[in-house]
C-alpha cells in the first residue's frame, strides 16, 4: 500500500476505519496504522475518531497531469511538454539540475511533497505531502547567465498575476522573490542558473504555494505565512493552480526571452509592496536605512536616502515600523 494509495481514499474528507481500508488495500490494520502515522509526522492532518475511522482534517485533490494539461491553453500545454509528478523527492529544484544537461528547452517536475525543499539562502521550505504546489521547471536561454539579471522578478510577476487569477486577493511582491497576501507570506520562489555567462544557459526555477498550510507547517515557518484557502474567498483546486501558473510562467518567460525584464517593470511596480515603504536592506557592505524607490531596468532594488538612491543586486531587506 502505497501512501498516495492511502491519501486518495481519504480524499474526499469522509471516514473510513483501519478495518475498510485495510481490506481495500489487502493489508493488515497495522500497516494503515503505520502508513497514517508516517503521513502525520511528515504534516498531513489526519483525524481519527471512535467509531467512524479515519478522515483528513481537509479534502485534498492529488496532482494528475491530465488535469493539468486539460485546465490549459493548448500552446502553453505543448510548450510544457511532459509535466513529471512526483510522490516523494528531495527537491523538486533538484531534481531539474540533475536533469539540466538533458532537458529539453523547458520541462515541468512537481512534487506532493518534498523531503528537503528550499527557498532563498538555504532557507527550509516547509512541504507536507498533498497540501500545497512544489513546482520547478528548467528554461533554457541562449543569452547567457549575464543576460538573465530580473528574471526571477519576472517570475514573480507570473506567479502574482496566477494567484490573482486563482481568486488571492491582496497579491503584492516584496523584493526579490515573496509573494504575498494582504502582507503575509503566500509563495516564494528560486531561481538557480548554470551555464555560460555568456552563452547558452539554463535556468531552474522553483516556486512554492502554500494552497491549504496543515497547522504544524505553519507554525513552524519563520514569518508570518498564508495560503491560498485563508486569501481567497473561493478556492482553486491544486491541478487548476498548477495549470494558471505554467500558462502565466511560459506567457512572461516568452516575453523575458524577447526583452528582458523591461517587458515586466511595469507591471513589477503594479504589485511592489515596499514602495515609498520605510526599510532597512541589508548586503555585504552593511544596513542600509531608507525609502523604497521601486527597483530599476535590471531589476535592482532602489533606495532613496534623501537625495541619493542606492541600488542593489542582492540584500535582506526588512520593513522598518515607524
Amino acid at each position: 500500500m502505497h501512501a498516495r494509495d492511502l491519501v486518495a481514499a481519504l480524499a474526499d474528507g469522509s471516514a473510513l476505519s483501519g478495518s475498510a481500508l485495510a481490506a481495500r488495500f489487502g493489508v493488515t490494520r497495522t500497516m494503515v496504522w503505520k502508513r497514517i502515522e508516517e503521513l502525520r509526522a511528515a504534516g498531513l492532518d489526519i483525524d481519527a475518531a471512535a467509531g467512524q475511522g479515519y478522515r483528513l482534517a481537509a479534502p485534498v485533490e492529488l496532482l494528475d497531469a491530465d488535469a493539468i494539461r486539460a485546465a490549459m491553453r493548448p500552446d502553453a500545454a505543448a510548450r510544457c511538454g511532459d509535466v513529471a509528478i512526483h510522490w516523494q523527492i528531495d527537491s523538486t529544484s533538484s531534481e531539474l539540475l540533475r536533469r539540466a544537461a538533458n532537458a529539453p528547452d523547458l520541462a515541468v517536475c512537481l512534487a506532493e511533497q518534498q523531503t528537503a525543499g528550499r527557498g532563498r539562502r538555504g532557507r527550509a521550505w516547509q512541504s507536507p505531502p498533498a497540501c500545497n504546489v512544489y513546482l520547478s521547471l528548467v528554461k533554457r536561454f541562449d543569452r547567457g547567465m549575464a543576460g538573465l539579471v530580473g528574471l526571477s522578478l519576472a517570475v514573480g510577476v507570473a506567479v502574482a498575476q496566477a494567484l490573482e487569477d486563482c481568486g488571492a486577493r491582496g497579491i503584492g511582491l516584496k523584493w526579490p522573490n515573496d509573494v504575498l497576501a494582504d502582507g503575509r507570506k503566500l509563495a516564494g520562489i528560486l531561481v538557480e542558473l548554470g551555464g555560460e555567462f555568456l552563452g547558452p544557459c539554463h535556468a531552474v526555477i522553483g516556486i512554492g504555494v502554500n494552497v491549504r498550510l496543515p497547522d504544524a507547517a505553519r507554525a513552524a515557518i519563520d514569518q508570518a505565512a498564508t495560503d491560498l484557502a485563508s486569501a481567497s474567498s473561493a478556492p482553486t483546486g491544486r491541478n487548476r493552480v498548477v495549470a494558471r501558473l505554467l500558462e502565466c510562467l511560459v506567457d512572461r518567460l516568452d516575453a523575458f526571452e524577447r526583452d528582458g525584464f523591461a517587458a515586466c517593470r511595469a507591471d513589477y511596480a503594479r504589485y511592489d509592496v515596499l514602495r515609498d515603504v520605510p526599510l532597512v536592506a541589508t548586503d555585504a557592505r552593511g544596513a542600509h536605512r531608507g525609502i523604497g524607490a521601486g527597483v530599476d531596468e535590471r531589476g535592482a532594488l532602489r533606495v532613496r536616502d534623501g537625495d541619493a538612491v542606492a541600488l542593489f543586486d542582492s540584500a535582506e531587506v526588512t520593513v522598518r515600523r515607524e
